[in-house]
């Protein structure tokens, strides 16, 4: 059963940092493209950003970029999210996703990924 955890978020003061991990069971990193996502309360759901562990490619949405870095640790079949320089608008529910890698980038694009664990809320306050 393929499963993915998400944790690590919480509440920091504007400027501050966290880490989020997304726990994977079930299949392997090398075979799938991970994203993270996040939606905040009254807003629509946002692609922050996605790895291809396997090829060791990575995009980031433009607000976070220089911010935020993902990595993977496929001894661990764990895909982190460090986030640094936090503002108050990243508040949100962060989820973490999985969609083949055969099917590409579309299914990050387009949100319409094969798997999606639960989310984990990050609060920035100002």
């Amino acid at each position: 059963e393929v499963q993915l955890q998400a944790s690590g978020g919480g509440l920091v003061q504007a400027g501050g940092s966290l880490r989020l991990s997304c726990v994977i069971s079930g299949f392997t990193l090398d075979d799938y493209i991970i994203g993270w996502f996040r939606q905040a309360t009254g807003k629509e759901r946002e692609g922050v950003s996605c790895i291809a562990s396997s090829a060791d490619v990575t995009y980031y949405e433009e607000s976070v970029k220089g911010r935020f870095t993902i990595s993977s640790d496929i001894a661990k079949n764990t895909v982190y999210l460090q986030m640094n320089s936090l503002k108050p608008e990243d508040t949100a529910v962060y989820y973490c996703a999985a969609v083949r890698l055969d099917r590409g980038w579309v299914g990050f694009f387009r949100h319409d990924m094969d798997s999606w664990g639960k989310g984990t809320q990050v609060t920035v306050s100002s």
